[in-house]
């Protein structure tokens, strides 16, 4: 966050703070001075004012999980949200169904833990949209591959991955055997705020309970047909982790459409993009085409 904001809100008599929970319109602030600490003094519950609904252009501009805010403290920690401070990235999807709505998911995210599970419903190509999803946000994606132990041929899964990460790290993860989170420790460090994106039964909660050591989210077994789970984290929630980093678990997405622009698309699916430019036909079908 820019002190100068911190600065030029203050002068107002408002206070920088930052949204660690949200349902519907109501947030959970934590408030922040201009050295940002993780772990704050104070929180308050919130709701925007009538003047941020009037300003804001889209639904999507309004307050998130991990945004910064303006809020005026209105009682007994209680608050008012007046502005929306400018977003350095921002996780969003395309609404469920036609509409083209943006829906965002999270804000100001410096890394994403994109989390896929070793068991029965392993899946590349939900692996290369979640890619996307982190090109598109602006952060930093590492793959991690969680239920390591349930895995016969693990080279092969870190290989396949790695083929289509687009040079973004392949760490394997466990949370059942000794030391399964260590190669995945390596990339938290303090100050981070760190989201975590895969699909239900992947086991996003369980990774979070197992770096605070403690049950902090409630977790569900998978179905033992096809290892899809259900949908344990029904809401997002910015969580201080011992260190000075913060974990952003998000609930699992049974259905994602990307937002993307033409260039984080070829990015993202960058195997696809080469063969494309090679192509001798400007409308190939992939049908009749000889070669």
């Amino acid at each position: 966050m820019d002190p100068q904001n911190f600065e030029s809100y203050a002068a107002r008599g408002l206070v920088i703070a930052r949204v660690i929970s949200s349902q519907r319109d109501q947030y959970r602030l934590a408030v922040s001075g201009a050295d940002l600490p993780v772990r704050p003094a104070i929180e308050l519950d919130a709701e925007p004012s009538g003047a941020l609904w009037h300003r804001a252009p889209t639904r999507a501009a309004m307050p998130v999980v991990g945004d910064w805010v303006a809020a005026r403290i209105v009682g007994d920690g209680q608050a008012i949200v007046e502005a929306v401070l400018p977003r350095r990235t921002l996780f969003s999807r395309r609404a469920a169904g036609r509409r083209e709505d943006q829906q965002p998911i999270a804000a100001n995210i410096d890394l994403v833990f994109l989390v896929c599970g070793l068991d029965g419903d392993f899946n590349l190509r939900r692996l290369e949209r979640y890619l996307a999803l982190a090109a598109e946000s602006g952060a930093q994606p590492v793959v991690v591959l969680n239920k390591a132990d349930l895995c016969d041929d693990l080279p092969s899964r870190i290989a396949e991955s790695s083929a289509v990460a687009a040079g973004a790290p392949v760490v394997p993860a466990s949370t059942r055997a000794p030391g399964g989170l260590d190669a995945l420790r390596v990339h938290i460090a303090p100050g981070l705020t760190i989201a975590l994106l895969g699909s239900s039964g992947v086991g996003k909660s369980s990774i979070v309970n197992a770096l605070l050591c403690e049950e902090r989210l409630r977790t569900n077994e998978v179905r033992e047909s096809d290892s899809r789970g259900r949908h344990t984290t029904t809401h997002r929630e910015l969580i201080p982790l011992p260190g000075g980093a913060a974990l952003i678990d998000t609930p699992g997405k049974s259905e994602l459409q990307i937002c993307s622009s033409r260039n984080t698309i070829a990015e993202a699916f960058n195997d696809i993009s080469a063969t494309t430019s090679s192509s001798s036909y400007r409308k190939c079908t992939h049908t009749e085409e000889p070669d």
